[in-house]
Order: structure tokens, then C-alpha cells, then sequence
């Protein structure tokens, strides 16, 4: 098994506050990738296990969020938003600063295991675009210069 024996406590708590264990699918996903750092089949099958749902039905949740990633990531995962608000005011710009100052494309890690960087629909913050997501932190009314200052602290905090 993959999942600590904390994580399966937190799972099995969990499952205990709805009347379906399908329920707990997304706390369950979301205690799996705090411990873990991504999602995969070996996951999904430890939670099939803990709730007793198809793994199938595990897997179907985990793939449908972009919030769950599938494979291991940086430090900083940064998730900028390319949907149409953020697309017309400057995300395609954006994007492609932030792979020339990492030196990565969309979908990569840095080679210290700092960033990963992704883009992803939307992450419902139309009004401050364009805008990104790194771990659990918003990014808002963003400009070079600004993806600068945060790319700078994140250096300096890891």
C-alpha cells in the first residue's frame, strides 16, 4: 500500500460523514495527493480498497480534476489559466515567459525539481486574469514583471 496509515485514518473519517462511500471519492483523491504528491493506478487502487468503490470510479474522478496531478511534480506546481479570459488578456504571452525564464515547456520540470508548469481551463478567477495557480496560492492581474517577483520569492523560500 501506498498511503500512510495516516492518510488511510483520514480517508476512513472521511467515508464515515456521508451516507455513500462513493461520496468521499474527491476528500479521499485530495488526502492521497497531499501524502503522495500526484495520483496514479497504485493510488487509486489503495483508495478503492479503503472505501470499497471500483477503482474504476476512483480513477474516472482523479482524471476528470486537473487539480490532481498524474505523475510527480516540482516544488511549485504553477497552473496558469488559458481560458478565454485569460487568453485575451495576455495568458498566451504569459505562458510562453514563464517556459523562457524556466526553461521548460508547458508540461515539464525544472531540472532542480522546483517547477513544474501546466496550463489548465480555468481556475474561476475571470475577473483578475490573466491569472495562475501555484500549489494552493492565486495569482492575480499578473505582468511580467509580477511573475518575476514571485518566480524570485519561491527561489528564495525553497
Amino acid at each position: 500500500m501506498i498511503l500512510n496509515d495516516e492518510a488511510i485514518a483520514k480517508i476512513k473519517e472521511r467515508v464515515g460523514l456521508y451516507p455513500q462511500s462513493k461520496s468521499a471519492i474527491l476528500p479521499a483523491l485530495t488526502i492521497a495527493y497531499h501524502q503522495v504528491g500526484y495520483l496514479n493506478d497504485k493510488v487509486y487502487k489503495d483508495i478503492a480498497d479503503i472505501i470499497k468503490v471500483p477503482c474504476v470510479e476512483i480513477a474516472e474522478a482523479a482524471t476528470f480534476y486537473t487539480m490532481f496531478p498524474k505523475e510527480p511534480v516540482g516544488k511549485y506546481l504553477i497552473q496558469v489559466c488559458h481560458n478565454i479570459s485569460c487568453a485575451l488578456l495576455g495568458a498566451d504571452s504569459l505562458i510562453s515567459y514563464l517556459e523562457q525564464k524556466l526553461e521548460i515547456k508547458k508540461g515539464e520540470t525544472t531540472r532542480d525539481n522546483l517547477f513544474t508548469l501546466v496550463t489548465v481551463e480555468c481556475l474561476g478567477s475571470c475577473a483578475t486574469a490573466p491569472m495562475m495557480q501555484i500549489n494552493q496560492d492565486y495569482y492575480e492581474n499578473l505582468t511580467r514583471e509580477k511573475v518575476d517577483k514571485i518566480i524570485e520569492e519561491l527561489r528564495a523560500k525553497a
